[in-house]
């Protein structure tokens, strides 16, 4: 299992520099370590439950900042996985943007975030797994859909219905398999969402 290092981040690597992580684990609740920006792909934050479990708590996609509160109190409040391939780079981004204005604006980013979130775990389970779609659809109608059971922790909803609802929608043809590079087959789709 590989996770990030703690940061002395008198050494923090430049604004400019990016790391890219593969689906897994990033870093781990109570660990030391520094704030980033996630450039691309899906993110899931867990809390530990009373047994040690991880327990799904959130997502964090393109354009969020996760690990933030490393910079009030030391240490990352939730385990953090990447659900897809994802590149980061550190938080704050240097000069060019004031700190204070960015953590406002990824703020207000994560406020409507886990509003989406808590939409996805209610009501009707095909609307719920198609706004997880909506949300991580990128600009050209593609998808990468988290593992099976990620989706299920997210939603809210069984394994098998989760299977079933894809299928469905696979067979209504609003996803479209698509081979995309590095992507498991059952994982990568062209999005054709009804308007």
């Amino acid at each position: 299992m590989r996770l990030f290092s703690p940061v002395d981040r008198s050494k923090s690597p430049s604004a400019r520099q990016t790391l890219n992580c593969t689906s897994g684990p990033i870093y781990r609740a109570a660990s030391e370590g520094q704030a980033w920006r996630l450039r691309s792909g899906v993110v899931r934050l867990d809390n530990i439950g009373p047994k040690g479990e991880a327990v799904f708590a959130s997502l964090a996609i393109a354009g969020d900042i996760i690990g933030c509160e490393t910079l009030l109190f030391g240490a990352y409040t939730f385990s953090a996985t990447a659900l897809t391939q994802c590149e980061m780079s550190p938080w704050p981004e240097g000069d060019s943007v004031p700190a204070g204005e960015s953590l406002l604006a990824s703020l207000a980013q994560a406020q409507r975030r886990a509003a989406d979130v808590v939409a996805l775990r209610g009501g009707q389970a095909a609307d719920r797994v198609l706004g997880l779609i909506r949300l991580l659809v990128d600009s050209t109608g593609q998808v990468v859909l988290p593992m099976r059971q990620d989706i299920a922790d997210i939603t809210d909803l069984r394994f098998e219905t989760i299977s079933r609802i894809i299928k469905q929608l696979e067979r209504m043809q609003i996803l479209l398999p698509l081979r995309m590079d590095g992507v498991h087959a059952t994982r990568g789709f062209r999005v054709n969402l009804p308007a």
